[in-house]
């Protein structure tokens, strides 16, 4: 298959027309091959415009919220992200190729290790992943100018926003287990600014400061 012409009819035809306008943002999709990042039986899909399946119960979200949840963090080449689940790695390689440095948590050790292949095999050399609770975040290495969080919460997990800069930003579907509200925050020194997106439709945030197994 002629994946890098695939890959640009993803950015030309379901990203540019739906208000993807940030040019590094663009660039970044147009330079990850995001067939490496799925399952073999999926890679005819690994253009199209849905999520696809990873493993774990766990997917690759669609290419345009992966846009939309990078170009609304407004990254800086200088900026430190917290990643709160790695999955397959393609969010954190794009988020790579913006900002200086990302810092990605991921719960299953076997997507972790995965994505961090095929990330090493990309010769990323700024992206740091470990297996755990992302609900926990990473205190080691706070505080973040970003935090983006790829799977639904029912509320701000509050350590995370502590770990957040002032003035950083935060992405996250906010809501219950079948729908949620793409949210971006903005910390304030006094509390913080929310913004509502755009509906969406995410995997459980599974952690102590999320959702429990079983759902709850």
């Amino acid at each position: 298959m002629e994946f890098e012409i695939l890959r640009n009819r993803m950015v030309d035809e379901q990203l540019i027309p739906r208000g993807i306008n940030d040019n590094e943002v663009l660039n970044a999709f147009r330079n990850t091959p995001r067939h490496l990042f799925v399952p073999d039986e999926q890679k005819t899909s690994a253009y199209a415009d849905f999520p696809l399946p990873i493993g774990n119960g766990q997917t690759i979200s669609q290419p345009f919220i992966v846009a939309l949840m990078t170009q609304s963090l407004n990254l800086k080449e200088n900026d430190k992200v917290l990643e709160i689940g790695t999955g397959s790695g393609y969010q954190t390689a794009i988020l790579a190729q913006l900002c200086e440095k990302v810092y990605s948590i991921e719960r299953f050790d076997d997507l972790a290790e995965k994505a961090k292949k095929i990330l090493q095999e990309l010769d990323f050399s700024n992206i740091t992943i470990k297996t755990g609770d992302g609900t926990l975040g990473w205190e080691e290495f706070s505080p973040f100018d970003a935090i983006i969080i790829t799977a639904a919460t029912p509320q701000v997990p509050q350590i995370l926003l502590k770990q957040l800069k002032i003035n950083g930003r935060m992405i996250l579907p906010l809501g219950g287990v079948l729908s949620q509200m793409l949210t971006l925050i903005i910390k304030q020194k006094l509390g913080m600014e929310t913004k509502d997106i755009c509906p969406c439709v995410f995997v459980r945030l599974v952690g102590k400061y999320g959702w429990g197994n079983d759902g709850s």
